[in-house]
């Protein structure tokens, strides 16, 4: 599964959901909004207003989210 994390500069939330991803060993694709703004219409189109926005084959969502990382560590553990 291709996962995507649309970062900002300076972003505590942004920061915590890579750390998170990163322990548990989830690969992930970051797209800086700051650096590459042509992505937050898409985004803005989707309802989201906050980063970071998580991209997870058909799941999505934004800020810091602890239980959806936990969910995709567990799917990833078990694709080996």
């Amino acid at each position: 599964m291709r996962i995507i994390i649309y970062t900002k500069n300076n972003c505590v939330q942004c920061n915590a959901t890579k750390n998170a991803m990163d322990k548990k060993g989830i690969d992930y694709q970051l797209i800086n909004l700051d650096s590459e703004p042509a992505h937050l219409e898409t985004l803005k189109s989707l309802g989201y207003r906050q980063a970071p926005v998580v991209m997870a084959g058909q799941d999505h969502w934004s800020g810091f989210r602890p239980d959806k990382i936990q969910a995709l560590g567990h799917l990833a553990a078990i694709r080996g």
